[in-house]
């Protein structure tokens, strides 16, 4: 595949989703999912600085949206790293088993195709913390953006966690798959539930519950 996943249009990026072929996947649209949800952080960020009513958390918002802007271009980045990191995997694969290198490469392989979704979860994470302060910084006329974008972020950090798991279960470096396993469950065990408690937090203030 010669285009690069993150230039084409958001069509083109579902078709090329929905059709018979290997990238993008799962991984690169956990990617594009994280970057819409901290996309939305920016969006509320901007439309909060500058006015009176927010003058206090000024310089906090400003701060957010620069550590939004640097979150968002790198899980776009890895929407196409994933896609890349795929293609020695699914090479690996088709080595033949009687080839003696076949079980090196394939290890590998598969620990080099771990690392974009980890990386992903990591920016994820930053993507809800950010999504937290903004709830309680940000403008209240598009809280329900804030929300929107902690669901999406859980949702895209499980779903990168699914594109570790599928590959830890093959290595054979057992040390490695289960600190790596580790790691991952530390941040979803940690990050699902503030995700989900901003969602919630903002259901209850659209519904009068708050």
């Amino acid at each position: 595949m010669t285009e690069k996943l993150v230039e084409v249009s958001c069509t083109r990026f579902a078709d090329l989703l929905a059709a018979k072929r290997s990238v993008p996947g799962g991984g690169g649209a956990a990617a594009y999912a994280g970057a819409l949800a901290v996309a939305l952080c920016s969006m509320v960020g901007e439309f909060t600085t500058g006015k009176k009513r927010y003058a206090c958390y000024e310089r906090d918002v400003r701060r957010m949206l620069a550590d939004a802007e640097r979150i968002r271009i790198r899980l776009v980045e890895l929407v196409d790293e994933d896609a890349a990191a795929f293609y020695p995997l699914s090479e690996a694969y088709s080595i033949p088993k009687e080839d003696p290198t076949r079980a090196e490469v394939l290890e590998r392989a598969t620990k080099n195709a771990c690392e974009g979704p980890v990386e992903m979860m990591e920016q994820i994470c930053r993507a809800i913390e950010l999504l937290e302060e903004m709830g309680e910084k940000g403008s209240r006329m598009l809280l329900s953006d804030v929300g929107c974008g902690a669901l999406l972020a859980r949702a895209a950090l499980e779903a990168a966690s699914l594109n570790v798991f599928v590959n830890t279960k093959s290595l054979s470096d057992r040390a490695y798959a289960e600190d790596l396993e580790r790691r991952v469950d530390e941040m979803l065990e940690e990050w699902c539930p503030r995700a989900e408690a901003i969602e919630k937090k903002v259901m209850d203030h659209m519904r009068g519950r708050d």
